[in-house]
C-alpha cells in the first residue's frame, strides 16, 4: 500500500477532520463520476482523491437513512422504523417517529475525543425542540428541521408547518434572496472557517437538494435546459454507457427496459418535450449548486491547511423519488416550473433515468430506493487513488467508521450494527474485505434480506416474496423463489431473525388509517 507522507498540520493534529454529506432523493446515476451528465466537478475530484463504492446501501427513505447513518444502528433500533413524528402519538419504539433521547450518534461519540461538531441542513428526525440537533451530541446546527419545503421560503400552510432552526431557535429566512442549497453551503463554510485548528471536528451537512419541491436558480437551470430536449431515452442510453466505461458495472451487461408506463420520447409533442426538458434542467440545477457549495467546503478546508487531514463522505438517502406532488395544491401554474411559487417534482420518467441501472425507487426494496453513489476521499491516505471498491456497505456503517478514524472506542454499553469501512481506505483494495455480511431493510411493508450473492425481498405492491441472484442478475429481473426454495428459507430465516432481534416489525395496520 502507498499512501502520502503525514503532513506537518497532521502531526499537529492526527485525529481527522469528518465531513458526511447527504444529499436527498438523489438517484444512482445523476453525478457525474456514476455516469451522469450533470456537472459535479467538485464530487468527481473527491472521487479522484478517494474510492467509489458501487454495492452501498442506505434505508430507502429520509428519516431512516438519517437515523441509521448517524447512530449506526437499523432505524427501528433508534426510534425511525417510519417517518418522524408519525404516526401520531406512537409509543416509545421502533416506529414512534424521532431520534430515542438516549441514542447514541457520531457527534456524542466523538465528543469525548475532543470534537467539536457541527450540522448543517436537513435534520427530519424530530419535530420537537427536544428532538432537535444540539441534544444529540452537536455544539452548533442551522437548518431545516423538517423534511422540506420551498427552497426560496418556508411553507406555512401545510397540514405541518416547517420549520427551520439556528440553534435551538426558531429561524426564519428573508424575504428575498434566499436559497436554501446557497444558505447550507455558506454555513457550512463559516463554521469551518470558524474553526479552531487546533482540535478535530465532525461536520454533517444534509442537504436537501433534489428534494422536490424542484427549485432552482435560473442561472443554473439555463445551463441545462437545451441539453434535456433530447430525451429520457437517449440520455439513459448515455449514462449506462458510461457507467461501463467507468467499470461501475460490468460491459456485458444491457440496459434493461423501461417501466411500460414511460411513453418513447419520440411520441411526444413539442410542447410536451420543453416541459419535461425543463423539469429535468430544473432538477440537474438542484445538483449542479449543491456541488458548487461543495467545492467552496473543499475550498474553505484547502485554505486553512485541512483538507489532507480530511475524510470526506458522500451518500444519498434513497433512489429518486417517482412522486406526483400536484395534489398538495400549492403549485401556482402560472410560474415556470422550478421558481418561487412553482411546487412540484421531475415524475417518473426522470426517475427511472437518475436511478439507472435499477428499477424502482424511493421506499422500495428494490435497488432503485435502496442504493446510493457513494464516495469516501481522505486525502492523507488516497489522494490520487481514483478507485472503485466492491464491497459492500451500508449507512449503518458510518458511525463504526467514523469512531475508528479517530481513534477512538465505541461508548460502553453501544454495539453498532455496522463495521468499520477504514481497512477499505488503508488496503485500497477494490475487492471487497468483509464478505458475506448480511444487510436488512424493512420500511412501510417493504422488506430486504442481503447475503452474500442473494437477495431476497418484499414490496407493498406485490403478493409474495422474490428471490434474485445478485451475482448472475445485478437488476434484479428474475425471480428465483420458486427455483431455489432451500436458498429462499435460508434468507427467509435470516430476516426472521433480524426482524425479532430489531422489532422491525411491519407498521401496524392502526397507524395507516
Amino acid at each position: 500500500m502507498s499512501t502520502c507522507s503525514p503532513s506537518a498540520e497532521n502531526k499537529s493534529n492526527p485525529s481527522p477532520n469528518i465531513i458526511y454529506i447527504l444529499a436527498d432523493d438523489m438517484g444512482y446515476s445523476d453525478i457525474g463520476c456514476f455516469g451522469g451528465e450533470i456537472e459535479t466537478p467538485n464530487l468527481d475530484q473527491l472521487a479522484r482523491d478517494g474510492m467509489r463504492f458501487n454495492r452501498f446501501y442506505n434505508a430507502s427513505r429520509c428519516c431512516p437513512t438519517r437515523a441509521a447513518l448517524l447512530t449506526g444502528q437499523y432505524p427501528h433500533q433508534a426510534g425511525m422504523g417510519c417517518m418522524v413524528d408519525w404516526p401520531p402519538n406512537a409509543e416509545p419504539g421502533p416506529y414512534q417517529g424521532y431520534l430515542s433521547e438516549d441514542q447514541v450518534t457520531i457527534a456524542s461519540a466523538l465528543k469525548p475525543a475532543g470534537y467539536q461538531n457541527y450540522m448543517v441542513g436537513k435534520w427530519h428526525l424530530g419535530e420537537a425542540p427536544e428532538y432537535w440537533p444540539l441534544q444529540y451530541g452537536f455544539d452548533r446546527y442551522f437548518g431545516l428541521i423538517s423534511g422540506a419545503s420551498s427552497y426560496f421560503e418556508l411553507i406555512k400552510n401545510q397540514k405541518r408547518e416547517r420549520k427551520m432552526a439556528n440553534g435551538n431557535s426558531r429561524w426564519e429566512p428573508p424575504a428575498e434572496g434566499f436559497y436554501m442549497t446557497t444558505a447550507f453551503s455558506d454555513t457550512a463554510v463559516s463554521y469551518i472557517r470558524q474553526h479552531n485548528p487546533e482540535v478535530p471536528f465532525f461536520l454533517y451537512l444534509a442537504y436537501t437538494a433534489p428534494h422536490w419541491p424542484i427549485h432552482a436558480l435560473e442561472e443554473d437551470v439555463k445551463i441545462f435546459e437545451e441539453r434535456y430536449l433530447v430525451g429520457w431515452d437517449e440520455i439513459a442510453r448515455d449514462r449506462f454507457a458510461k457507467m461501463q466505461s467507468q467499470g461501475l458495472i460490468e460491459k456485458g451487461l444491457s440496459l434493461p427496459q423501461k417501466p411500460g408506463s414511460i411513453p418513447d420520447w419520440d411520441t411526444l409533442s413539442k410542447t410536451e418535450q420543453q416541459e419535461w426538458a425543463r423539469r429535468m434542467a430544473v432538477y440537474a440545477a438542484m445538483i449542479y449548486r449543491m456541488d458548487i457549495g461543495i467545492g467552496q467546503v473543499i475550498q474553505a478546508l484547502k485554505d486553512k491547511g485541512l483538507y489532507e487531514n480530511t475524510v470526506i463522505v458522500f451518500v444519498s438517502d434513497n433512489g429518486a423519488t417517482d412522486a406526483n406532488i400536484s395534489r398538495r395544491g400549492l403549485n401556482d401554474p402560472d410560474v415556470p416550473i422550478g421558481q418561487r411559487g412553482s411546487y412540484t417534482s421531475y415524475l417518473e420518467p426522470w426517475a427511472w433515468v437518475s436511478n439507472i441501472p435499477y428499477q424502482q425507487y424511493k421506499k422500495s426494496s428494490y435497488w432503485g430506493g435502496m442504493r446510493t453513489p457513494c464516495i469516501i476521499s481522505y486525502p492523507e491516505l488516497t489522494k490520487g487513488l481514483h478507485a472503485i471498491s466492491r464491497q459492500e456497505g451500508h449507512v449503518i456503517d458510518l458511525l463504526p467508521t467514523a469512531i475508528s478514524l479517530a481513534g477512538i472506542s465505541a461508548p460502553e454499553q453501544y454495539q453498532p450494527e455496522g463495521i468499520d469501512l477504514s481497512p477499505v481506505l488503508k488496503s485500497q483494495a477494490d475487492t471487497a474485505l468483509f464478505p458475506g455480511r448480511s444487510l436488512f431493510l424493512e420500511h412501510m411493508g417493504n422488506k430486504a434480506v442481503i447475503a452474500e450473492d442473494w437477495k431476497l425481498l418484499k414490496t407493498t405492491w406485490s403478493e409474495g416474496w422474490a428471490l434474485y441472484h445478485l451475482a448472475t442478475d445485478p437488476f434484479e429481473k428474475n425471480d428465483l423463489s420458486s427455483e431455489k426454495p432451500e436458498k429462499y428459507q435460508e434468507l427467509m430465516s435470516l430476516y426472521t431473525e433480524w426482524e425479532a432481534r430489531t422489532h422491525s416489525f411491519t407498521l401496524p395496520e392502526k397507524y395507516l388509517e
